[in-house]
């Protein structure tokens, strides 16, 4: 993930999908369904209706490999390898652009994952979905660890908070392979997806493009400081905008999606019949009322 370009891109894909899942969870809590993802339903017949019914996270995850892939084989310069030998000597190249290939590996492959269990399988298996989403995770830990080893100043604070949003991203995909419809880890999940996404492109413009055109000093103990501040910023950022997707979700699902939520509105027949129920049901208390009296003398 060097240059702008970088952080940029990975950042929009991780926010997204946070995105996705604060939408999930909003559904979950409005509707009343489980937070886990449904089960796939019988093909439906007809020339398009399967193109209907293709979950497409999977396929989205796998453009985005590819493109990440492609943009940073783009930045390279020279012959892409992984050892020269040079004098009889064995050295080791592009260290970073290997660890960000390694790593959009790990997203290839939980897309590859996605598909086959959303798609392919008869059923649906979400368990194995959420196993490779929190490999991939796990490996994005040790990976930022050791991207971290030649940074200094502002670099060196920014992917430290980086680092320990991971980690507690690590903490909670885990947790939820034993607690897979616990919402709280869901909302945790989505958070913390929007939250390293936002921070790697904010990490992009403070490091690349600073917005006020100066560029950020080392050196300068105030410069750290703020990087920290702006990190707390995108904390309370993100909880405002997860408060505002589950404003518009209510909206959505309860005002324009109403049938979603199994509330049918009252019509005439159902309200003639409710009043039939009632007569019927003082009609037999009088009858009882009736019997009883006649029995006492």
């Amino acid at each position: 993930m060097g240059g702008f370009e970088g952080h940029l891109y990975p950042g929009l894909s991780l926010f997204f999908y946070g995105l996705y899942h604060a939408r999930l969870v909003s559904r979950a809590l409005i509707c009343n369904h489980p937070v886990q993802y449904r089960p796939c339903h019988p093909w439906r017949k007809g020339r398009w209706a399967r193109l209907q019914q293709i979950c497409y996270v999977g396929l989205v995850k796998i453009l985005s490999a590819f493109i990440l892939a492609a943009q940073e084989l783009h930045n390279v310069h020279g012959q892409f390898v992984l050892i020269s030998k040079i004098y009889h000597q064995r050295n080791f190249l592009y260290r970073k652009q290997w660890q960000h290939l390694t790593l959009y590996m790990t997203f290839f492959l939980s897309g590859c994952v996605d598909v086959v269990s959303q798609n392919l399988l008869p059923q649906r298996c979400a368990a194995l979905e959420q196993g490779a989403q929190a490999l991939g995770i796990f490996l994005f830990l040790p990976l930022m660890m050791s991207h971290m080893q030649d940074s200094e100043g502002v670099e060196l604070q920014s992917h430290i908070l980086l680092t320990q949003a991971i980690f507690v991203l690590v903490l909670v995909v885990i947790a939820e392979l034993w607690a897979p419809n616990m919402l709280q880890l869901w909302v945790m999940k989505a958070f913390f997806y929007m939250m390293i996404g936002s921070w790697l492109i904010q990490i992009g413009f403070m490091l690349y493009k600073p917005i006020s055109g100066y560029k950020w000093m080392d050196d300068d103990k105030n410069n750290i400081i703020f990087v920290t501040t702006f990190f707390c910023w995108h904390v309370a950022f993100i909880a405002i905008l997860m408060i505002w997707v589950y404003g518009f979700s209510f909206l959505w699902y309860y005002y324009i999606c109403r049938a979603e939520l199994n509330y049918p509105a009252p019509t005439s027949a159902r309200l003639y019949r409710h009043e039939d129920e009632l007569d019927m049901e003082y009609d037999f208390l009088y009858a009882i009322a009736f019997q009883l009296s006649s029995s006492n003398p």
